[in-house]
């Protein structure tokens, strides 16, 4: 397959090694798989990405374990793959050939802890004093210093990232928040997500075609963004070709948080936002005095999921999305009962292709259960504006703000601590710009914000109201074309 899809290769490599996991689940899995998959995706003989082909093969030993739902001794739903991070540099404060050894040493009077020393005219960073705080290389007049960090480090804004002594990265569970940003910044793949694909796929098989229950699929707004060469339409026809029942917008999630959280907001006068389980977390560990103010309404796939379980008791409801933080939160105590497995736009790229299906050369099936605001929902700034809408409809002050990834998240919830914000509803998204930037989307951009607001504005519905009753109104209509078969 062409890279048509994915923003770089290593996505590819995830993708191409569960869709020969899903190919050797229909054949029936054994344990030749640990041979034959790295074997077919790195034939050989020459390396094409590492140093030779037995540690291209060993690593994708490794991944394909991840593939197979990683080490369950680990509640972490991102792994460190230790074989595969052995090439980035090492972090600190480097001094480039740019040093020109001026005689105004601002960088050596910047620093705080006397690490920088000037010899033969040339700085030198004394490695055992320095904090890496950074002062120096903000100081020097020809941005000769540089802070290196490793991308996994830098992209983890909750600071759960370190080095250790192998020069191994190592996740802090305890301070992750699960959003995924290292895994789609790891320039080597070496940080990597569990897939639940395996599950997935035990879910659809033993339904029986949908005889023995139903399954369900819960496709997250920003999917209308990901397969670029085909119309939602085409992904929804060929995910019933997958065999699920049916296809419905965790959209119609959102409406219903919506109108739940515009309620609530009323009655607390200052609230955060529940949707980004990521966002959640970050608060609960970060900034446990604001607890308070997290929303207590379901976020969108969770409200979604109960929604269809009240209308079909036995479903089974398996979320496609954009994130990590989903496979964390389903997880969770807060989503216990309402979803089934969850998959990301990745696995979904990779299962269609894995049974040969060609969704650009199938018929269109619409959907139309979700409002304007749900589908906007898949941007930062979708639910604020949803929210400033119910809140005038309902007569009552909102002044909502849109925070846009952890380190936005951090600068407004340090107001609100302080009791400086002019705000009252903080709507938190971990990843910049929403879900549509989510780390295990297939590609990333500007885009992809206008492919959501244009699907946004397709809806039907413009009220929230009405696509729940809709929704239910056709899950009573189904139940009644059941009996009547009966």
């Amino acid at each position: 397959m062409q890279n048509r899809l994915f923003d770089t290769a290593v996505q590819e490599l995830k993708y191409k090694v569960i869709k020969e996991l899903i190919r050797a689940y229909d054949r029936g899995i054994d344990n030749e798989i640990f041979r034959d998959v790295p074997i077919k995706i790195m034939p050989g003989p020459k390396a094409s990405l590492r140093c030779c082909v037995y540690k291209e093969r060993a690593i994708l030993q490794e991944r394909l374990k991840l593939a197979m739902g990683g080490d369950k001794e680990n509640p972490n739903v991102v792994e460190v793959i230790d074989i595969a991070c052995d090439e980035c540099p090492v972090d600190g404060i480097f001094v480039t050939p740019a040093c020109r050894g001026c005689i105004s040493h601002r960088c050596a009077e910047a620093c705080p802890k006397g690490a920088i020393t000037i010899i033969d005219k040339h700085a030198v960073v004394d490695k055992e004093k320095c904090i890496e705080c950074g002062k120096c290389a903000a100081a020097c007049p020809y941005n000769a210093i540089i802070l290196q960090k490793r991308p996994c480090v830098a992209s983890c804004k909750a600071n759960a990232i370190k080095v250790n002594a192998d020069k191994k990265a190592v996740i802090d569970n305890d301070k992750c928040v699960g959003c995924g940003a290292c895994v789609y910044q790891c320039p080597f793949g070496a940080i990597s997500d569990k897939s639940y694909i395996l599950d997935a796929l035990d879910i659809l098989k033993n339904s029986d075609n949908n005889k023995k229950y139903k399954v369900y699929a819960l496709i997250a707004p920003a999917i209308v963004a990901q397969f670029n060469y085909a119309r939602i339409e085409q992904i929804v026809t060929g995910m019933k070709k997958l065999g699920f029942f049916d296809i419905v917008e965790t959209a119609l999630g959102a409406d219903m948080t919506l109108a739940e959280e515009a309620e609530e907001l009323k009655e607390r006068g200052t609230m955060t936002s529940s949707c980004c389980p990521s966002f959640v977390r970050y608060v609960e560990i970060n900034f446990p005095e604001l607890k308070k103010y997290i929303s207590s309404t379901p976020s969108p796939m969770v409200m979604a999921g109960r929604l269809i379980k009240a209308m079909d008791s036995t479903a089974k409801v398996i979320f496609v999305g954009p994130c990590t933080s989903k496979k964390f939160e389903y997880k969770s105590e807060k989503a216990e009962g309402s979803i089934d497995c969850v998959l990301s736009f990745e696995e979904l790229q990779a299962f269609l292709d894995a049974r040969d299906i060609d969704v650009s050369t199938l018929e269109d099936t619409h959907l139309d259960n979700a409002s304007y605001y749900g589908r906007i929902f898949a941007r930062s700034g979708g639910l604020t504006e949803g929210v400033a809408a119910m809140a005038k409809e309902k007569g009552f002050d909102a002044k909502p703000v849109a925070m846009s990834g952890l380190e936005e998240c951090k600068k407004q919830l340090l107001m609100l601590k302080v009791g400086k914000s002019p705000f009252n509803f903080f709507e938190g998204m971990a990843c910049d710009g929403g879900c549509v930037n989510g780390a295990l989307c297939l590609h990333h951009g500007p885009k992809s914000l206008t492919d959501v607001n244009k699907y946004g504005a397709e809806a039907k519905e413009k009220t929230v109201e009405n696509t729940v009753k809709l929704f239910k109104l056709s899950g009573a209509l189904d139940k009644e074309a059941d009996n009547d078969k009966k």
